[in-house]
């Protein structure tokens, strides 16, 4: 049976009413279900990391090492990780590292992004290649150790935040989007007698929070994560961040916490290890969501032309 077309009433109309159609239920089952285990699957050893640090001995030993829900859950995994004091050191060397080395990193690679976007910036085309250049090719562990130790940075926190001070993708993010910017806000403000540093600070960066928080969380991720160059250049213990220690007490299985239970049954060893992972994990789920706004449109920068 055809169709019957109403005098009048467009076409265009017609293929809108027929894309009202109620979806059918099995495809929107299928789907619910397939999020439904993907969400499973990311939630789910997340939650036995929270579950096995807040177990009890006799849960994590019936459970066979990993506890999924804690009956009676204890902070004594917590409280043995700070009772020596090395988490708490550790957790204080990770946080200022993070801080200084984001705040530097952001305010260099602001700087030269901006730069490297002036058409009339001195040397900005050479510049700019050298940036393209350290994305094709890295100095390599070796040289780049014999280089710490050169400058007398061993054994020295700047060894930890120096290296990786700018990040060559990072800056071209950056000026892309500085490109993106109209050029008439920069060619008033020359009219108006500002200097290069004022536009920056007055004009560039008020209309750049979007893509400077997005660049600010990779860049405090990095810092907070790293543990290899500690590994290559920190000998002292004491200076240890804390993704040093979380990888000593995981991997070595090094006994933690036992002299702060004298006289009693220490926590097992997969809840010492699953507290510190917590511990490790919990500053950067706690920033994350002040963020969330800034890096959902930071993401989107560039994406739409009009």
């Amino acid at each position: 049976m055809r169709a019957k077309i109403i005098p009048g009433r467009p076409a265009k109309a017609l293929r809108t009413a027929g894309a009202l159609t109620p979806p059918n239920p099995l495809v929107s089952g299928s789907k619910g279900l397939v999020l439904l285990l993907c969400c499973a699957v990311v939630i789910v050893p997340f939650l036995s990391v929270v579950s096995t640090s807040l177990a009890s001995p006799a849960e994590v030993t019936a459970a066979g090492g990993y506890v999924l829900w804690p009956s009676q859950p204890s902070l004594d995994a917590y409280r043995a990780i700070f009772a020596g004091g090395v988490v708490t050191r550790a957790l204080l060397v990770s946080v200022g590292i993070t801080v200084v080395g984001t705040t530097l990193s952001l305010v260099c690679t602001t700087l030269l992004a901006y730069s490297l976007s002036r058409p009339d910036s001195f040397g900005s085309k050479p510049a700019l290649m050298i940036v393209l250049f350290t994305l094709l090719f890295s100095p390599g562990m070796i040289p780049m150790y014999l280089l710490i130790k050169q400058l007398g940075l061993l054994d020295s926190y700047w060894s930890l935040i120096l290296p990786g001070l700018i990040s060559g993708f990072l800056v071209i993010i950056m000026r892309g989007f500085f490109l993106d910017l109209p050029r008439e806000l920069f060619d008033a403000a020359r009219i108006d007698g500002a200097n290069e540093l004022q536009t920056l600070l007055r004009i560039a960066v008020p209309l750049s929070k979007a893509v400077m928080a997005v660049v600010g969380l990779f860049m405090a991720v990095a810092y907070w994560n790293a543990f290899f160059s500690a590994l290559l250049y920190i000998n002292d213990t004491d200076k240890w961040p804390l993704q040093l220690v979380l990888r000593s007490y995981v991997v070595n299985n090094t006994p933690v916490g036992a002299e702060g239970f004298a006289g009693e049954i220490a926590p097992p060893q997969q809840s010492l290890q699953m507290a510190i992972l917590v511990v490790s994990l919990v500053p950067i789920v706690l920033v994350y969501p002040f963020l969330q706004r800034h890096f959902a449109k930071g993401m989107l920068i560039g994406a739409v032309k009009g």
